[in-house]
């Protein structure tokens, strides 16, 4: 398997959300991290990924990565991979979640890690991105309240940036997870 680190040069900016959604959806008492210790957090993941890749005997390629003050891994290749995203992305959450303790045991510090495996996640950032630009050109047409379906943390975070990129209209998060949803509405 090869693993390769890619420094991430530019900050990208997120979308700021209502003080509620960022309390549920990021981790609010996380202090920002240097890119060294993303980038030892993502080899830690990478070493993990790779032990489990190896029990399972699966294939793939680990990827590293740091984005928008986060550790980014993506595992690719290998046919069995599916397996390890599960319907809806609920083993591919299970995954992200112990390799994200993995880091924890090690470093004694909670990670937010992002994993991907298989381009599952980026393909469901551009489903997400593209329901949530139609959704708010359709409310600042209508000027009628959309309430989208229940979603993770991952997936609001994408429907609220795109939202927001669509001029006339905002979002909000509602209810309490696992039934929390986004809510577009025209602004002002």
């Amino acid at each position: 398997m090869s693993d390769t680190v890619q420094e991430a040069g530019q900050d990208e900016q997120s979308v700021a959300v209502s003080g509620s959604e960022q309390a549920t959806d990021r981790d609010s008492g996380s202090t920002a991290r240097s890119e060294a210790d993303l980038v030892r957090e993502g080899d830690i993941a990478g070493d993990y990924l790779e032990r489990l890749l190896d029990l399972l005997d699966y294939d793939g390629d680990i990827d590293l990565d740091v984005e928008s003050g986060r550790a980014v891994v993506s595992v690719e290749g290998g046919k069995d991979l599916e397996k390890l995203v599960g319907s809806q992305g609920e083993v591919l959450e299970a995954v992200q979640e112990l390799t994200r303790l993995a880091v924890q045991q090690e470093t004694g510090v909670r990670s937010r890690l992002m994993l991907d495996i298989a381009g599952w996640r980026a393909n469901r950032r551009d489903e997400l991105s593209d329901l949530g630009r139609r959704t708010a050109e359709k409310v600042a047409s209508t000027g009628k309240t959309q309430r989208l379906r229940p979603m993770s943390p991952f997936e609001r975070k994408v429907v609220h940036d795109a939202v927001a990129a669509v001029s006339g209209v905002t979002s909000e998060g509602e209810g309490e997870p696992p039934s929390r949803r986004v809510v577009v509405y025209r602004a002002g």
